[in-house]
């Protein structure tokens, strides 16, 4: 058995990892709310809210799923190659769908289409979540790695945030790097893969065995999804994105507190999933 990591540094990496997604928000949000006013911020929050649901369904339960499964065999090289492709391959065939169904929306939906291009920048993270396979670098217990990395990019887009956010217009430029903030580490996971893992396809692939599973996560993930983010969706549409502005605001702070409990949960998942299996 290789030497397990500290469970304490494990959590207080995640921690960190977790409340560093709201407090770098916090942060820039006196500044760009007075730049770019509660109509800016507003179209921008419910942009987000809005493309969480395409990342849900392109993400399946696998966010979760992925820890557990790849934490189980993480010892064998073989096994966690064949497990990884596998799921990533089921991750790349639901995100093509889940474009499919967001681009028959940017077009069909008159609120998306008067902005397709703070859409489709916001629906880039779909993309890099695939691709970052971020399940697999916390199944691995690479905490400390992931929250370097992230905190690092957090931090340009902080700088970005001040020195291209200069109008109203900027609402745009403001999403943009937003995204970088929040996702363009993940191409460093894909880059850092072969590290861990063979990048060859390994064949007889055995789709079948995650499809019960997937279905379970994804069922919990949806109600936690509908749960944190209907409410900027539907007030997105039902009145203005000013008032979407002035709500993400109350949200932001109430979301630091929620994610310091839920750091624990999230580190423990690989760690409990490899003692189980052994």
């Amino acid at each position: 058995m290789k030497k397990q990591k500290s469970l304490k540094l494990n959590f207080i990496m995640n921690a960190l990892l977790t409340m560093s997604s709201f407090i770098f928000p916090l942060i820039t949000f006196p500044y760009v709310s007075r730049v770019l006013g509660p109509t800016g911020t507003g179209q921008v929050n419910f942009a987000t809210s809005l493309i969480t649901y395409f990342s849900m369904f392109a993400q399946l339960g696998i966010p979760t799923y992925g820890i557990k499964v790849c934490a189980q065999v993480r010892d064998d090289h073989e096994k966690l190659t064949r497990t990884t492709q596998e799921l990533l391959i089921i991750n790349l065939v639901m995100t093509v769908i889940s474009y499919v169904a967001f681009i028959i929306a940017l077009f069909a939906v008159p609120k998306l289409a008067s902005d397709k291009m703070l859409y489709v920048i916001t629906s880039s993270t779909i993309l890099l979540t695939t691709i970052g396979m971020e399940w697999l670098y916390k199944a691995l217990e690479q905490y400390t790695y992931i929250t370097i990395r992230s905190i690092i990019f957090k931090f340009i887009g902080l700088v970005a945030m001040f020195l291209l956010v200069r109008s109203k217009n900027d609402y745009v430029m403001y999403a943009g790097i937003t995204v970088f903030a929040a996702s363009a580490s993940f191409i460093l996971n894909l880059l850092n893969a072969h590290k861990y893992i063979g990048l060859k396809p390994v064949g007889h692939y055995n789709f079948k065995r995650h499809f019960k599973p997937v279905a379970i996560f994804f069922a919990m993930s949806c109600a936690t999804t509908i749960y944190t983010n209907l409410d900027s969706v539907m007030l997105g549409f039902m009145a203005t994105n000013a008032d979407v502005g002035y709500y993400g605001a109350a949200v932001k702070i109430k979301n630091i507190l929620v994610s310091i409990v839920t750091s624990l949960g999230t580190v423990l998942l690989p760690r409990a999933a490899y003692y189980i299996e052994h």
